[in-house]
């Protein structure tokens, strides 16, 4: 070897490349380069625009699916407390015509009370009058035998048996109501 070759081998360093090997590695860098900056970067470019559309696109989907779920749900809720209205008012209604239905039964039954009891009384009142009767007729006929025996003479006349009878029962029907209004 010669000292030529001997001394350039020294100054060489293991670390710094040679020049031509860095004009060549920069040519190929630029290559490389130019290559990826007209071809693949818009292909990725593009790429990645039609995923972030993509996404975009779902992501406005979503968002319309929400809004449809929230006004379906606002419309179930509202449907929800018109139905629980509608139910309120319908047991308002049951129980006024709850109320009604007792109060008409209350009043029928005081109805046919009060005819029962009419009726009762009327019957009662026949029932006096025809004891009445019977016991004037037998306190005539009581009366009369009594004042025979008394006068000592025969009481054969109706009418005027009668007339004793009747004026004998209105004194007593009067010393009656002295005595009532004298406990009054």
């Amino acid at each position: 070897m010669s000292a030529a070759t001997e001394a350039a081998e020294e100054n060489m360093s293991p670390v710094v490349p040679e020049p031509y090997d860095i004009i060549g590695s920069a040519i190929c860098f630029v290559i490389i380069l130019v290559f990826f900056w007209k071809y693949a970067l818009p292909r990725v470019q593009k790429m990645l625009d039609e995923r972030a559309e993509a996404i975009e696109g779902n992501i406005a989907k979503a968002d319309e699916a929400q809004r449809k779920a929230e006004a379906a749900l606002e419309e179930y809720t509202a449907q929800l407390a018109d139905a629980r209205a509608e139910a309120g008012r319908i047991r308002e209604t049951a129980r006024e015509d709850g109320k009604k239905i007792v109060a008409e039964a209350r009043e029928q039954a005081s109805g046919e009370a009060a005819r029962i009891t009419a009726g009762a009384q009327a019957q009662i009142e026949a029932e006096r009058q025809s004891a009445l009767v019977s016991l004037r007729s037998e306190v005539g006929t009581l009366a009369i035998d009594l004042a025979s025996g008394v006068i000592g003479e025969s009481l054969s006349d109706d009418r005027k048996a009668q007339n004793v009878v009747d004026r004998f029962l209105a004194e007593l029907e009067a010393s009656e109501q002295a005595a009532a209004g004298g406990k009054k």
